[in-house]
């Protein structure tokens, strides 16, 4: 899964990156070292501009951007946005199904950069005082998951708009947008850089799941919102060529979520939390 993650890189830096045509800079975030949902973070998108801005551009073309959207997908169907919290993911094994994601997955797809994304183990001895009765609750080591050449991770994602009858159409939160991270499978081959020693070898040792990270060849196909044919769009969701993250334990410091900061990402000499593998 993707709970947590970090996202340091500049508007200017992403606007080259993925090509962007249009970043409003009235959007622009800070870099946040500890992203936690229900936060705003900058998604890559296409699609056509209205008003003004438009004039730019040919008529109705679809226009790469980089928006500020809040991270937890409300469906434009939903009564409200009580639910936003819980769908900060989308298995990619069945988005195209799902009530909630099959229109975003049609028609509004993204992508959502990142640094990389946090995960927690339980440590071995505390998970058994936990089992048996003797801990309510364990400790959890984080570890940061990252691309091992440096480069940004760009994940799958969905994008909705959500309208909040209550308010008057003018109003400046009439209107949400609001996304959701794609996950798939963790890998089980080694993580780049296992030496087979301790710690994680593979990402599956530190959970199932993980988002879907997207190379540079998949971005344009993704993010074209011309493309529409389900099975089209879930040949793009095969997980990426194994072997290209990382991990590492990192301070717990990043368990709560009121710490940001560079030092998060600090990779330490071992868990701080037990002898984890």
């Amino acid at each position: 899964m993707c709970g947590r993650y970090a996202a340091s890189r500049s508007p200017e830096d992403l606007v080259g990156l993925f090509g962007v045509q249009r970043w409003e800079p009235t959007e622009t975030l800070a870099p946040d070292w500890n992203i936690a949902p229900t936060k705003n973070v900058h998604a890559v998108l296409e699609r056509p501009l209205k008003g003004a801005a438009a004039a730019e551009f040919p008529p109705g073309r679809p226009v790469r951007q980089l928006r500020a959207l809040k991270w937890g997908l409300v469906p434009s169907w939903s009564a409200s946005p009580d639910g936003a919290a819980k769908m900060i993911n989308a298995r990619s094994e069945t988005v195209h199904e799902k009530p909630s994601f099959r229109q975003a997955f049609a028609a509004r797809r993204c992508l959502l950069p990142g640094d990389g994304y946090f995960e927690w183990v339980t440590d071995a001895a505390e998970r058994q005082l936990e089992e048996q009765g003797k801990k309510k609750r364990s400790r959890k080591q984080p570890y940061f998951v990252t691309p091992a050449d440096g480069s940004v991770m760009a994940m799958a994602g969905l994008y909705e708009f959500w309208r909040d009858r209550t308010l008057p159409g003018d109003h400046p939160q009439a209107w949400w947008a609001t996304c959701t991270v794609l996950t798939t499978e963790a890998e089980t081959t080694p993580l780049a850089g296992s030496t087979g020693g301790p710690g994680p070898r593979s990402l599956s040792e530190i959970h199932p799941r993980m988002p879907l990270v997207l190379p540079p060849d998949r971005w344009d196909a993704w993010l074209d919102p011309a493309h529409s044919d389900p099975d089209e769009l879930r040949a793009l969701l095969a997980p990426p060529p194994a072997g290209l993250m990382r991990a590492y334990p990192v301070p717990t410091d990043v368990s709560n979520v009121r710490n940001n900061g560079p030092e998060l990402l600090k990779e330490l000499d071992g868990p701080e939390v037990g002898t984890l593998f």
